[in-house]
C-alpha cells in the first residue's frame, strides 16, 4: 500500500505458492488465470494468463471486473492481501526524511476473500488461511471459520515455523493432511478440487 509518492507498506510473500499452483493446474489441463502482485519472480508459463497488479485496490478492481465478465469453475485465493492501508494522506507527493518521527494512521481494508461468494455465486472456492503461530487442531478451526465465513468450498490452512512448514487441506466435515511441503500440499489440493 503506498504511503506517499515513493514509498509502500508491503509484506515478505513470494507469490510462489500462486505460481506454483498455476503451473501444476495448467500442467492438468486447467485453463489458468494468475492475478500476480509484485514479487520478484514471475509466472513464464504460455498456459497460464497472468494479471499483475501492484497495490490493493488493484486486485480488488481487477478481481471483481474478472469474476464479472467470465465465469470461473474454480476460484483460488491465496495472496497475501494487505489488511490495512494509510488513512487519508491528503496529496500524494513524497514525505519528507527529515522528520524525527513519522506516524502512520492505518484502516482495515475490505476482506476481498468475503466477497468472492457474492460475485461469483457458482464456482467452487478455495481459500488460504495463514497462521505463523497456530498448529494442528487450532489451524483448522481458524481454517473452518474461514470457511464459514467467506461461503468456501475448501481452505488450505498453513503455517511455517523454525521447523518448517505445515498445512492442511480443511472441508466442511474432512480435513487432510498434515503436508509438511508446499508442493505435496498442492499435488494433494489439485487432487482435491
Amino acid at each position: 500500500m503506498p504511503i506517499d509518492a515513493v514509498r509502500v507498506i508491503s509484506n515478505t510473500a513470494s507469490g510462489a505458492t500462486g505460481i506454483l499452483l498455476a503451473k501444476k493446474l495448467a500442467s492438468q489441463g486447467a485453463r489458468v488465470t494468475l492475478m500476480l502482485g509484485p514479487v520478484q519472480a514471475g509466472c513464464k508459463n504460455k498456459a497460464v494468463k497472468v494479471i499483475n497488479f501492484k497495490f490493493f485496490n488493484q486486485l480488488r478492481s481487477w478481481l471483481k471486473s474478472e469474476l464479472r465478465k467470465k465465469h470461473y469453475d474454480i476460484i483460488i485465493h491465496s495472496a497475501a492481501v494487505a489488511d490495512y492501508a494509510p488513512g487519508s494522506l491528503g496529496k500524494r507527493r513524497k514525505i519528507s526524511s527529515g522528520l524525527k518521527v513519522l506516524s502512520l494512521k492505518l484502516k482495515t481494508t475490505p476482506k476481498l476473500i468475503d466477497s468472492l461468494r457474492r460475485i461469483s455465486p457458482r464456482s467452487f472456492l478455495v481459500g488460504f488461511k495463514f497462521e505463523p503461530d497456530l498448529k494442528g487442531v487450532q489451524l483448522i478451526r481458524k481454517a473452518r471459520s474461514l470457511i464459514k465465513r467467506a461461503g468456501l468450498d475448501l481452505a488450505v490452512a498453513n503455517s511455517s515455523s523454525a521447523k518448517g512448514y505445515v498445512a492442511y487441506l480443511v472441508g466442511k466435515q474432512k480435513h487432510y493432511g498434515p503436508f509438511f511441503s508446499k508442493e505435496r500440499m498442492l499435488k494433494n489440493l489439485v487432487r482435491l478440487i
